[in-house]
């Protein structure tokens, strides 16, 4: 099992051993196996997080070097973390937070509505012409927030660096599509839930700074004076696996997490569907 991810080999050897109390239990283990043949093997350095844990993994040569609490996507479907492997090529300092057009309609705009230009003023949002990368900043009202809200019309958003900013002090990157990142967070009660799958997708991090100091080698970045989306690539890019574990080794057992994604129960209505 050298080549393997010691989780791979842990759960398998579960399975072999019958250390399950169940037929679903071990359907359950089965299908987490499968999930970690795609963890790397035992060298190198790379992170792992697994959002029904809620816990952030660095590993160094096969082993846990150093972990934290995290907050992922919630369990609504277009709330998820989802599953990717990529790589973590830069960090950016005093980030923008860029509200997705869903959030603005739902959460922001009625908001707006009641307070009016106040709200950009005191909390660091700016109104941008279009989705573009030239796009210019422009008059906040200068938009129909009721037909915003209704979601008749697009606004883009962004919120400026500051203490009440979403991405924190910053935020790593590791381009896809999907445009989740790993970021620092302002709301640190949040951390300190028990039940912290309340993102948006993004992952939010207990320790942004302790991550940047493992990323870079013990050398972590600082601001150059307030330049907003401060981009800083990392000495060699980190792999990155978010997984989806609901079964994890511990020791000489095995640790359960509700399935909250119900990725579990849809593949098992598959499995059963082949027979």
């Amino acid at each position: 099992m050298g080549w393997m991810n010691p989780i791979y080999a842990k759960l398998r050897a579960a399975v072999a051993s019958g250390l399950y109390r169940s037929d679903s239990e071990r359907r359950v283990l089965e299908l987490n196996l499968e999930r970690a043949r795609a963890l790397p093997s035992g060298t190198g350095r790379y992170v792992i997080v697994n959002p029904p844990a809620a816990r952030l993994y660095m590993y160094e040569d096969g082993q846990v070097v150093d972990s934290m609490r995290v907050v992922a996507g919630r369990p609504d479907p277009i709330a998820q973390t989802p599953m990717m492997n990529a790589f973590i090529r830069y960090v950016a300092l005093n980030p923008y937070w860029n509200s997705p057009a869903d959030i603005t309609a739902k959460r922001l705009a009625p908001t707006i509505l009641k307070e009016g230009r106040a709200y950009f003023r005191n909390r660091g949002y700016e109104l941008l012409s279009d989705w573009g990368p030239n796009a210019r900043v422009i008059d906040p009202m200068s938009v129909d927030w009721h037909a915003v809200a209704a979601g008749r019309v697009q606004a883009r958003l962004r919120q400026k660096p500051g203490p009440a900013n979403s991405m924190g002090k910053m935020k790593f990157m590791f381009p896809n599509p999907q445009g989740i990142w790993l970021h620092d967070t302002p709301e640190r009660e949040k951390i300190e839930d028990a039940a912290r799958l309340q993102s948006n997708g993004c992952v939010r991090l207990e320790d942004a700074k302790r991550l940047a100091r493992w990323l870079f080698n013990g050398r972590p970045p600082s601001p150059q004076g307030a330049k907003p989306e401060q981009k800083v690539n990392l000495p060699q890019a980190v792999p990155l696996y978010i997984t989806y574990l609901t079964a994890v080794p511990s020791g000489t057992s095995i640790v359960y997490f509700d399935d909250f994604y119900g990725k579990d129960r849809t593949e098992t209505r598959r499995f059963a569907g082949l027979f």
